[in-house]
């Protein structure tokens, strides 16, 4: 996280609502704004307002160019310091900017009052000011356009919470939270925003998420539940233990998320800068042959005026603003969304994406086993036979048996006695001098336990991508019951797949699990093509033989460290927010709420902030492809050529703001 983030985390921690740097930046042009147009509207009025409505005269014309001169000079040179400044550095390093164009034009123009007091040029000191106050009316849009949209970040900083209740020996005491330390005990009460990321130690609770996963639903909590802070307790106590604090949490790694979007540059705007580069010199070769043709074929004074206008119509400011403002805008609804966009290109490269691949576990399912079937043997009672499997289980570390201890929900557990885990098979244990068994068909093979009834049953669950675990008394060698496992499928994995075909994309699914469970995977959620038994080193290689098939744009989705080098690999990368931080740093685009709906998301919005960019640039070369010629052609006044350039900016800036508006 860089310094200016970490300073806004740090006044945000400390209750120092002080203004952001955007807020700081919208009131500096403001107050130029304000100012210009105190000295401006006297010039209006004198030039314009008394003589052609009132027909009055108040003072002699030279009077007049005096006035204009003392009132314009601190709108030139005071209001526009900072634009003069940074227009004029270009013509010493040679590098122009669209400073440089209305530097050189406000100048010019307030210099011909001194040559029209002396020499009878047409004056147009007034009409400098006009230029400047207009453009700093422009600058003033613009800042508060990209205020707005930089606002998602401090949004995001506004929702931590600014105090923490920890305990310190015997006593709770309240704290803030800088100063929470990793290892501390977190009390947060119902009502109250978690304070830090953690883990529950001690309480149960159901936890508001929605700000993290955008899901209305709350998600139940207990002890060894991982929570987030900023998210929201809900209806119990929950003791947790700090385990990231500061720029370590989650909230500031969305956050910085967010800032390195909003900074970096897509590959158009690359483009965009590079036709500034050739254009400003350019415009500025043609204001110069501007005053040529008019001083050959006309007189100085059109001369002047027609060049001051090219100089002012033609500043790219709105080609300047196209791309990154779109781009603002875009990253703060994705973020707003659960859509982290790392890199700016994303948004351009997601939308001509043609095969999207995915990752199994983690990824189309939800990474962690859970029951999906029970059959129970008619001389056993359900209860029973989960409490001898679940009491078993317990004393088994196997993800399989975490999942059957989870569904048995035993408020007790039976004693297990000479309990022995049988690698690679299952285990066994004595409960009340009983001797139980319970794994897969080798152990039961072993123990000459007959599958007589279940048989059917187990192979159909197996060919379904499940794992079956087979529970028997040794005594009488029978089985008393079975239990398939699986790691399930998540909510809205199918709902996705089904968009992302009706859409045209090609989907694929790679897995290092054989090929009988991926396919039954990818049947259940209409994958086309199912690359099964990869190794996680080869996944990348994978990826890049898609690509090379038939010159796609390919996407990867993946959550698992060994998922980073294909994410890398790919010309887009999503990485799932649930997944492992080496994951989400390989990632163009990260989905901080784990739901694949989030592919779909991420690929509408590239498509609408995309778009929007290719508007904009078409509004900004709109502007001047028309009012150049005309600027040239002296038919353009400088005053309506600052207007029609203001508004060249200002539609800009209004079409990315209508990106608010789009469906994603």
């Amino acid at each position: 996280m860089n310094k200016k983030m970490k300073h806004e985390m740090s006044n945000m921690n400390n209750h120092d609502y002080s203004e952001s740097p955007e807020e700081k930046e919208i009131s500096m042009w403001k107050k130029r704004l304000t100012w210009g147009w105190i000295l401006t509207i006297p010039i209006i009025i004198l030039m314009y307002v008394l003589p052609f409505v009132f027909d009055v005269m108040i003072f002699s014309k030279e009077s007049m160019i005096w006035l204009s001169l003392l009132f314009a000079f601190p709108v030139i040179f005071i209001v526009g310091f900072s634009t003069l400044k940074s227009g004029f550095r270009g013509f010493i390093s040679f590098y122009f900017n669209m400073d440089s164009l209305i530097g050189l034009g406000t100048f010019a123009a307030y210099f011909t009052g001194f040559l029209s007091l002396f020499f009878g040029f047409q004056d147009y000191s007034g009409i400098s000011a006009m230029i400047m106050s207009i453009f700093v009316t422009g600058k003033y849009i613009e800042a508060k356009a990209r205020g707005r949209a930089g606002q998602e970040i401090r949004k995001l900083l506004e929702l931590g919470a600014k105090n923490a209740r920890v305990i310190r020996g015997k006593e709770e005491i309240e704290i803030p939270i800088l100063e929470v330390k990793v290892g501390d005990i977190i009390v947060v009460k119902p009502g109250e925003k978690i304070p830090t990321d953690g883990v529950v130690v001690k309480g149960e609770s159901s936890v508001d998420e929605s700000m993290v996963t955008g899901e209305s639903l709350p998600t139940d909590k207990n002890k060894g539940s991982n929570v987030i802070g900023a998210t929201i307790n809900q209806d119990g106590i929950l003791y947790i233990k700090a385990t990231k604090v500061g720029s370590d949490t989650f909230l500031a790694h969305i956050v910085n998320l967010v800032e390195e979007a909003q900074g970096s540059k897509v590959p158009i705007q690359k483009l965009a800068d590079k036709i500034t580069n050739i254009f400003v010199p350019s415009v500025l070769g043609l204001a110069i042959l501007t005053f040529i043709g008019w001083s050959i074929f006309g007189n100085f004074s059109s001369a002047f005026g027609a060049s001051i206008a090219v100089l002012v119509i033609s500043c790219p400011c709105a080609l300047g603003l196209a791309t990154p403002i779109a781009l603002t805008v875009g990253s703060g609804m994705g973020a707003k969304r659960g859509i982290l966009i790392r890199k700016g290109e994303a948004i351009q490269t997601m939308k001509n994406v043609k095969v999207i691949v995915f990752d199994k576990t983690g990824t189309i399912t939800k990474g962690k086993p859970e029951v999906t079937n029970i059959g129970v043997s008619k001389e056993v009672k359900e209860k029973a036979f989960l409490e001898i499997a679940g009491s078993l289980e317990k004393l088994s570390e196997h993800p399989l048996s975490r999942a059957i201890v989870i569904y048995s929900n035993l408020r007790n557990y039976k004693p297990v006695k000479n309990f022995k885990v049988l690698r690679g098979r299952g285990i066994e244990g004595n409960i009340l001098g009983k001797k139980y068994l319970i794994g897969n068909r080798r152990l039961m093979d072993e123990n000459k336990v007959s599958l007589k009834g279940f048989i059917k049953k187990i192979e159909n669950l197996e060919n379904d991508g499940k794992t079956v675990m087979i529970l028997s008394s040794e005594k009488n060698k029978k089985v008393l019951g079975i239990i398939a496992v699986a790691d399930s499928i998540k909510e809205d994995s199918v709902k996705a797949l089904e968009y992302l075909h009706k859409k045209g994309y090609y989907t694929v699914m790679i897995t290092g699990d054989n090929e009988r469970t991926a396919e039954a995977i990818a049947k259940e959620v209409g994958i086309k093509k199912v690359i099964a038994n990869v190794l996680p080193e080869d996944k990348s290689e994978k990826v890049k033989e898609l690509q090379a098939k038939n010159g796609e744009n390919v996407s990867f989705v993946g959550d698992g460290i060994n998922d980073a080098p294909a994410l890398k690999q790919a010309n887009v990368g999503v990485a799932m927010g649930t997944g492992t931080d080496i994951a989400i740093e390989a990632g163009d685009i990260v989905l901080t709420n784990g739901s694949l709906m989030g592919v779909c998301q991420a690929i509408e919005l590239s498509k609408a902030t995309f778009s929007k960019i290719k508007q904009n640039l078409f509004w900004a070369f709109a502007y001047n492809i028309v009012a150049i010629p005309l600027a040239v052609g002296g038919v353009l006044h400088p005053v309506f050529a600052e207007i029609a350039m203001a508004l060249s900016s200002i539609t800009v800036v209004t079409n990315a703001n209508l990106l608010r508006r789009a469906k994603i």
